[in-house]
């Protein structure tokens, strides 16, 4: 497993893309989460305690569940392997997986054994207290068994997750033979532990503990010097635990990451504003197997759940991160407009990752004046993002004949780049802009109304793939070659 510890804006979008083409295992404790909000105004008087007015309520995943939900959110098919009861909250349990779009067919219903649920009572936003419904006594092993044999038996997906919260499913026998089937099928196996004695996960590709559950496992609280603390109780036990990497997450602190084949990295927080922790560690073990069944390396894949986690805690509740939102953490800075060819196309990655219809306008552009304004104005209005894309020099001598442009690409350019309608201007060195709108795939190509749409190059290609022209009406009696032939005609005296 390599080790990276910078991630370029390509290599990001190239990651996010690649997350819609996986498929994800994810094996372990399931429960049902559900809050109630309100508020407190008074005390009751039956009893010292707040009295809640409730102004609504929610339902949602947790545990595995919720590592499920993230890495449905983030792109990738996702199935669940785990148990409920057979009982009214496992109805519900079964009916949110399907909200979410995650398989649930392997999820077990079991009898005499209640639904995993919590019941969050929140007041301001602030839990006032948490009801629990729960039996974390080992399941029968016979279901045990069969959990393994039919995951045995099934396609092998791109990545496995081991969700462990000590409810009941994963009894040493079962976390045998889960690991056994990932390290079969060759792909990244991943375990979130509860457990104190990470022997249990011999073989898994990576652990990712909390920093309560690491001072478990070594039986000691961790030095003030937690670096290096952590750096030498690490190699002992990533021997122990068999397993190459060992990710430890450290709240305010950010990660830390450790494995066999490289020194210890520390990725400093991405949190901005915190709001509620609550299954944040969900977030950092599905994006890591995310990125890591993507094929990124260790410090890379950190990188993305460690912004994905910032992401999270900034949410109430449980809650799932969307692609457009970790894209936007990656995004490259928007300060320059005038983008090489290249460039652009990076750009154009992120601005789709985060839902932006994208409209690309074209011409020579010589001698701006307020007919172009109003063009790059209306042209603005059919989307989210205005590219504009003109013609260089060599360009418009070819189009225009030799004592043209008037104005040289890179003046042209930056003229266009100082208007608030535009956001990316590029220079193309070909007759038409056919290319490079085969490399932009634009929502909307908007022209002046001067044009007929069978007249429009690359109307064909737009439509293509589900986009649309759209013809702006001109500014009358205002053209570059009607200002050329005022001017020509002025009087030299």
């Amino acid at each position: 497993m390599s080790e990276s510890q910078t991630l370029s804006h390509g290599g990001v979008a190239q990651l996010l893309e690649r997350f819609r083409e996986l498929r994800i295992v994810v094996v372990g404790d399931v429960m049902l989460d559900e809050y109630f909000l309100g508020t407190v105004e008074r005390a009751s008087p039956e009893a010292p305690v707040p009295v809640v007015k409730v102004s609504g309520e929610s339902c949602g995943l947790g545990g595995a569940a919720n590592v499920g939900s993230v890495a449905a959110a983030l792109g990738s098919r996702v199935e669940l392997w785990g148990i409920v009861g057979e009982d009214s909250a496992g109805k519900r349990f079964l009916a949110e997986c399907e909200d979410a779009g995650i398989d649930a067919r392997n999820v077990v219903e079991v009898a005499d054994r209640p639904t995993t649920r919590k019941l969050r009572i929140l007041a301001q936003h602030q839990q006032v207290v948490r009801l629990d419904w729960e039996d974390s006594r080992p399941v029968d092993e016979s279901v045990g068994t069969a959990v393994v044999e039919r995951l045995r038996s099934s396609q092998p997906a791109d990545a496995i997750v081991i969700s462990d919260y000590s409810k009941g499913l994963l009894s040493p026998t079962v976390l045998e033979g889960v690991i056994a089937v990932g390290r079969q099928w060759g792909v990244p196996i991943l375990v979130d532990p509860k457990s104190a004695d990470f022997s249990r996960y011999k073989g898994a590709t990576l652990i990712k503990p909390n920093l309560h559950e690491l001072e478990a496992v070594i039986g000691r609280k961790l030095s003030e010097d937690l670096e290096a603390d952590l750096a030498e109780v690490s190699t002992s036990l990533l021997e122990a635990a068999e397993v190459d990497a060992l990710v430890v997450t450290l709240g305010e602190k950010g990660m830390g990451v450790f494995s066999r084949q490289a020194k210890p990295l520390f990725v400093p927080t991405s949190v901005r504003d915190v709001y509620d922790v609550s299954g944040a560690g969900d977030t950092v073990i599905a994006a890591l197997a995310l990125s890591l069944a993507a094929g990124a390396a260790l410090g890379d894949a950190v990188q993305v759940a460690n912004e994905a986690a910032g992401i999270a805690v900034g949410k109430s509740g449980v809650a799932v991160v969307e692609p457009r939102e970790l894209a936007a953490r990656f995004a490259p800075g928007g300060a320059d407009k005038i983008l090489s060819r290249e460039e652009l196309i990076q750009r154009v990655a992120w601005w789709r990752m985060q839902d932006q219809r994208i409209v690309l306008t074209n011409g020579c552009f010589d001698l701006l004046h307020v007919g172009h304004v109003h063009l790059l104005r209306e042209a603005a209005q059919q989307g989210d993002v205005l590219i504009v894309a003109i013609n260089s020099d060599d360009s418009v001598r070819r189009l225009k004949g030799g004592n043209r442009p008037l104005i040289s690409a890179d003046e042209r350019a930056a003229l266009l780049a100082a208007l608030k309608y535009v956001d990316s201007v590029v220079v193309f060195d070909e007759d038409t802009p056919r290319e490079l709108l085969g490399e932009v795939r634009p929502d909307v190509l908007a022209k002046g109304a001067d044009y007929r749409e069978d007249q429009v190059v690359g109307r064909r290609l737009i439509a293509d793939w589900g986009g649309s022209v759209v013809l702006i009406p001109l500014v009358p009696d205002r053209s570059t070659s009607g200002l050329l032939e005022r001017i020509r005609s002025m009087d030299p005296s």
